[in-house]
């Protein structure tokens, strides 16, 4: 049995170690408080600190980014923390602002991760529509990232960003065999822009799930900012009208407490 061992540190962070690889997503480690602005007159506060600081971390092999110009997906501490991993992989235009260590995947395009010892990872960088349609010039570009390596039992782990559900998205289960899925939920929604969602609500989440039909979903990005409109309890009232065999699939994770994840 290949296992991961995956840490929720708060919001999109986490920490996922598997096969000799310590891997972290979106780092997020700035106490609670401030708020932040993410341009054209939105903003939010963050409300929950990381359940671990940045210092407590063990040494990092990569960092996968899926966007860096939001601070619920790269506050002041993670900028900070980029330059200690070997490798940051994230959007283009983010490596390019980013520079130093950080090499960027277009859609579908893939970087191996190779060690001396260790099983070669493969990260696939996957589409994520941070809006609606039309949204881009807004929201920026965003991934996801699809991690595979010799061994995997139930499928690649992948980390969804955050996206909305679309024809992209709707493309990875064609794509790529699923078995564990980091799924960014929240429900996002500003006042300026209305009912509009920039993240998947429960509905939207549970039906790419169907089309997935993943061995392990690990919901995250729900709570810890005041712009997240649907947590753990809608996700749970929308999962008690799911088939039983997806509501049996889905693990909470508790932050600062590593979860042993088959894969």
């Amino acid at each position: 049995m290949t296992e991961a061992r995956i840490t929720h540190i708060g919001g999109p962070t986490t920490l996922i170690e598997a096969a000799g690889w310590r891997l972290l997503t979106d780092p997020t480690f700035d106490p609670p408080g401030r708020r932040y602005s993410f341009g054209w007159g939105t903003s939010s506060r963050k409300t929950a600190g990381p359940a671990l600081k940045a210092a407590e971390l063990p040494r990092l092999d990569a960092v996968l980014l899926t966007h860096d110009h939001h601070a619920d997906n790269l506050d002041t501490a993670g900028r900070a923390l980029l330059p200690t991993a070997d490798t940051v992989l994230t959007t283009p235009p983010g490596a390019g602002r980013l520079g130093g260590n950080a090499r960027g995947l277009a859609a579908w395009t893939t970087w191996r991760l190779e060690s001396p010892g260790r099983p070669a990872v493969e990260v696939t960088a996957t589409p994520a529509r941070h809006g609606p349609p039309l949204s881009h010039p807004l929201v920026g570009d965003v991934t996801g990232f699809a991690l595979r390596w010799e061994g995997q039992r139930h499928g690649a782990l992948w980390i969804t960003g955050d996206t909305v559900l679309y024809a992209g998205v709707r493309e990875v289960p064609r794509r790529i065999d699923v078995g564990t899925v980091l799924l960014h939920l929240g429900g996002v929604r500003f006042p300026l822009s209305g009912p509009v969602r920039y993240t998947m609500t429960a509905a939207p989440a549970l039906e790419l799930c169907g089309l997935l039909r993943p061995h392990t979903v690990l919901p995250v990005h729900y709570e810890g900012w005041s712009h997240f409109q649907e947590g753990r309890e809608a996700v749970e009232a929308e999962l008690g009208h799911a088939p039983a065999g997806l509501r049996t699939r889905f693990r909470w994770l508790t932050p600062g407490t590593p979860l042993g994840v088959e894969v």
